[in-house]
């Protein structure tokens, strides 16, 4: 009977109005809610079959989606690691849960943001017990490969406050200019020192001393020097001895001419350095390419060491951690300089809104979203990571509210509707009395 579908009809129209009011609300209620995605509600028409004249109500089915594409603004914070992404992508990360008695392949979930502390663990994890996945860093702050399809090598990323860190010096580059008077006929030969500290694989404080003796010779000049190199982490040893040959010519004068190693290790007259097997570590000593107007030469009749560049640094104490925009979680110490530990990569899918949302503005993959890659952050299609930031929801609250208004005036007419079935069923049992 076409007034039974009306009937029908009616009480489908409140059942999607509901349900749209449902999203709304819930939409409303979380307007203050970091990273939180707003819900919609999409009705479709349901169309039965008629003919000869006669028309049945189909009624209308409410079906809800989450936006997750849509973002809010960012909004910048005091803590280093509350983290946004400015763009495409989701941080990895998973539930403290799953911390307990795992070795591997944590479950991964994803967020666009979130507020991370050390826990009593070092841990960074949110008051909802979300945990951030990274890449765990070598000891010396370099990052390796690691597979882009799968959660395998992503590890909880921990922070160890307070802990004592050394940053060994690998490499020391020489600017040292001899006095070309030594080496000519007549000439004292009086031997020039230097001294360079270094710091060991231990973070202990060490000496590398340079000893440079000219050659003279009875008539002219011989433009040649004898360096020997001394470690005090070697127990004063030698470690290197090579016999450097200046140009004299017009074009090149007072550049290196020629490197020959005595001892120690090989000099490489291209890149202008040597590797020395010292007592705190190796070390590469650069003295300059040959023809290297920036390397060692050999002017005038002064001593001056130009320039002295190394590396490293005395141990130091953790003192706070960072994020940086392609995702390096970067340790700070006290005495100034930084390692890499971690690498946060961005989860990527194809269907960004075909994740299934889960509580804390937390989303899983689903077969709706397609498989997951990682991306380094910055590249490919994805956005950068924002420290000291977070997402604010992406609820427009004068937009629900007008939507608001809408549901219930569509709630009231459909209500009306049932209301006017009713009447008129109400008549035609009044067609017997």
């Amino acid at each position: 009977m076409t007034i039974s579908s009306s009937l029908n009809a009616g009480v489908a129209g409140l059942n999607a109005n509901a349900t749209k009011l449902a999203t709304i609300s819930d939409n409303i209620a979380n307007s203050s809610t970091y990273g939180y995605k707003r819900a919609t509600a999409d009705f479709n028409s349901q169309v039965i079959s008629s003919g000869a004249g006669i028309y049945s109500a189909g009624g209308v089915r409410a079906t809800t989606q989450r936006l997750i594409t849509e973002r809010g603004p960012l909004i910048s914070t005091s803590n280093s690691t509350d983290i946004a992404v400015n763009g495409r992508g989701m941080l990895p990360v998973t539930n403290s849960v799953s911390l307990q008695g795992n070795t591997g392949n944590y479950p991964m979930m994803l967020m666009t943001t979130g507020s991370f502390r050390p826990n009593a663990d070092g841990i960074l994890t949110t008051e909802s017990g979300m945990v951030l996945l990274g890449w765990p860093a070598n000891v010396d702050g370099t990052v390796p490969s690691y597979p882009r399809d799968t959660v395998a090598g992503l590890e909880p990323v921990k922070v160890n406050v307070n802990q004592f860190a050394g940053d060994p010096t690998t490499q020391l580059s020489l600017g040292v200019n001899l006095p070309a008077t030594e080496t000519m006929a007549g000439a004292a030969g009086t031997p020039q020192n230097l001294s360079v500290e270094y710091f060991g694989n231990l973070g202990t404080s060490e000496t590398l001393s340079v000893n440079f003796t000219p050659t003279v010779p009875a008539t002219g000049a011989s433009n040649t020097w004898t360096m020997t190199i001394s470690d005090s982490a070697s127990g004063g040893a030698v470690v290197g001895q090579y016999t450097l040959v200046f140009d004299a010519t017009q074009a090149n004068g007072g550049t290196l001419a020629s490197v020959t190693t005595v001892s120690g290790g090989a000099y490489n007259p291209t890149t202008g350095s040597a590797t020395l097997a010292l007592g705190g570590g190796p070390l590469d000593l650069n003295i300059g390419a040959i023809g290297d107007p920036a390397g060692m030469t050999q002017l005038s009749d002064s001593f001056a060491p130009v320039s002295i560049v190394k590396n490293g640094s005395p141990v130091g104490n953790l003192t706070s951690v960072e994020v940086d925009l392609n995702g390096h979680v970067n340790a700070v110490y006290d005495i100034g300089f930084t390692r890499t530990i971690y690498q946060v990569p961005l989860v990527d899918v194809p269907n960004p809104n075909g994740l299934i949302s889960l509580n804390n503005q937390a989303y899983q993959i689903s077969p709706d979203s397609g498989p997951f890659f990682l991306w380094d952050a910055g590249n490919g299609p994805t956005g950068e990571v924002v420290g000291y930031s977070r997402e604010e929801s992406a609820t427009d609250v004068a937009a629900e509210l007008t939507q608001l208004i809408q549901t219930q005036r569509a709630y009231s007419s459909n209500a009306k509707v049932i209301q006017t079935v009713d009447e008129m069923l109400q008549e035609t049992t009044n067609i017997k009395r």
